[in-house]
């Protein structure tokens, strides 16, 4: 049974959209479906998922504890109350010329971040807690290199300005491909550090060999973030990999059992970091990603056994990050600190 703990975040209906996100404590919004709708609210950073919704409620929606204070700078739409920021930028690649060095999206990634990271700092929320990537044709290839590579390429180079290597402040994250539009990041920052969390059966991303690309991806499996009476835990994009490998090619329902497998791994490691009670399959809320819509009704049966049928859970399709992965899901659970 999950607590009641839902202060920070939502799925919520289309329709109820609009009434919510001008209340004063909404911090921010993620809309999934492949219309850009006409009707958002205005000065409410909302990130739209440019995907097929195949289940459940179409808008992901975060929350402050009190009235939020509004703002725009260096390309960034934020809102934030006293402890947390929500962040979105979106950069058109077009914009971007690229040269015989770096590709237009690697250059739209490292100007995304150094944007957020700049805006962190000055609006005084300077710990990075959650990421959410989206960007086209993820697997392409372009220039020899495919495109999920370039982007990480971008996104490690930007940390690297920012003097952000360091591994006890990597965030957890998230990259999928979707059918087009803009690099949309949208983010959730704090003013105290959240601590990240691995995986014990997977090898950590930021140390994955060369043979994923000339910079790792820069994200932590989990983070385990601290607000006044909440803990959050936030988890990463995990998909059918063990070690560094991923495992049960084109088999969409063993991907999910092994995604299952490193869930459970995932929070038994939280759990030895928290203060609080153990964290449990049944206690996640979720966003699940389907490469293949006609894997959906499989992938959906083998994660309600998991996560309990009455589990919050939105499912779209897109495309995971290595061609081979044919489903990933990320999630969140909060636990009441006494």
């Amino acid at each position: 049974m999950r607590p009641e703990c839902g202060r920070l975040h939502r799925f919520l209906p289309e329709a109820s959209l609009a009434g919510d996100g001008e209340g004063p404590a909404m911090l921010g919004a993620s809309r999934v479906g492949l219309q850009v709708p006409a009707d958002s609210v205005p000065g409410l950073p909302t990130q739209h998922i440019l995907a097929p919704l195949l289940d459940g409620a179409p808008v992901e929606a975060w929350f402050g504890r009190g009235a939020c204070r509004t703002g725009k700078a260096h390309g960034v739409s934020f809102r934030c109350d006293g402890e947390l920021l929500f962040g979105v930028i979106e950069l058109a690649e077009a914009a971007f010329a690229g040269d015989a060095v770096a590709t237009p999206l690697q250059q739209a990634g490292q100007q995304a971040y150094g944007s957020l990271f700049r805006v962190l700092a000055e609006e005084g929320f300077p710990h990075l807690w959650r990421v959410w990537n989206y960007l086209g044709d993820i697997n392409g290839e372009t220039m020899g290199l495919e495109r999920y590579r370039q982007f990480n390429i971008g996104r490690h180079q930007a940390f690297e300005a920012a003097g952000r290597l360091d591994m006890d402040s990597i965030p957890a994250a998230s990259a999928l491909g979707v059918a087009g539009g803009p690099l949309s990041i949208a983010f959730l920052a704090g003013r105290v550090p959240a601590q990240p969390v691995e995986n014990p059966r997977q090898m950590s991303a930021y140390r994955y060999p060369a043979e994923y690309g000339p910079r790792s991806p820069t994200f932590s499996r989990a983070a385990l973030g601290r607000l006044s009476g909440e803990e959050w835990l936030f988890v990463s994009g995990t998909a059918s990999i063990v070690g560094h490998h991923s495992v049960h090619h084109g088999d969409p329902v063993a991907q999910t059992r092994e995604i299952v497998a490193n869930l459970e791994a995932l929070l038994a490691e939280a759990s030895r970091r928290t203060d609080g009670p153990a964290y449990r399959l049944d206690e996640l809320s979720a966003r699940v990603y389907v490469r293949h819509p006609e894997d959906y009704p499989a992938v959906r049966a083998e994660l309600a056994g998991a996560l309990g049928a009455a589990a919050p859970v939105v499912y779209l399709q897109a495309d995971v990050c290595r061609a081979d992965l044919l489903v990933e899901v990320e999630a969140q659970a909060c636990h009441l600190l006494t």
